[in-house]
Order: C-alpha cells, then structure tokens, then sequence
C-alpha cells in the first residue's frame, strides 16, 4: 500500500539587513534607527566619521539623487563650512568629490542607509516608507 504523502516546499525569506552610516549624536540618525527598529529591520550600524561610504554606494546615492553632488554633502558641518573645503568645491570633479566624502566621512549627509538595490540618505520617513514598505 502507498502512503499518500503531501510534500510542501518552504521557502525561507530572511530579512534584508543593511548597513546605516551615522554619526551617533545626530538627532536625525538618532529617529531613523528608531523607526528602523520600530519596522523590525536587521542593520548594521557604521560610524560615518570613521568609515566612510565607498566610492561605489556613492555613486549609487548620486543617481539617487539624480546627479546633484551638492545633495551628497553635509553643508550645515563644521567640516564643509572650512574655508579650505568650501572654496574647493565648486571646482571638483564628480570623481574628486567621490574621493573628499570617502576620505573625510563628517562631510557626508547622515544618515545613508545602504541595502541590496536600494541606497537613501537623511532621514525622511515618508520616503523610507515609500521604499521600504
């Protein structure tokens, strides 16, 4: 005699996990990581400051923000409001600029939450949602 056997297939979905770049006394990097935690999303927290986003997640924000370099950067920091950094702006490649924000991380607008296909910076829940819902 056969056994009637039903066999199911389990697919195992593990949550994405990202990386958050922040800088740990920034209020907004402060209210992303609750809202992150409030949705049950798995990440890995890098300071900003010691590990910058690489040229590559940098690339990928500026499509993000269709080619705007300026939106890439931290303009209210004490670092770009150095005389130095601000006169030395205007004149940068795309490419030398990539290079300022991989080597100086304060620079950078916080907080940049980087995943598989998706990459957003600062803190806007409405566009969090929007892409990550």
């Amino acid at each position: 005699m056969i056994e009637n056997t039903n066999i199911y297939n389990a697919i195992i979905i593990y949550p994405m996990k990202f990386k958050l770049y922040e800088y740990e006394k920034c209020s907004t990097c402060t209210n992303a990581r609750k809202w992150l935690d409030a949705k049950g999303y798995t990440y890995e927290r890098l300071p900003i400051r010691e590990q910058p986003p690489s040229r590559k997640e940098l690339k990928q924000l500026l499509g993000f923000h269709e080619g705007n370099l300026k939106k890439l950067f931290n303009t209210s920091s004490k670092d770009y409001r150095d005389p130095s950094v601000k006169e030395l702006l205007p004149n940068l490649s795309t490419d030398q600029a990539l290079g300022l924000l991989t080597t100086r991380g304060n620079l950078n607008k916080r907080p940049i939450l980087v995943g598989k296909d998706l990459i957003l910076q600062g803190f806007k829940k409405d566009v969090w949602e929007k892409h990550l819902t």
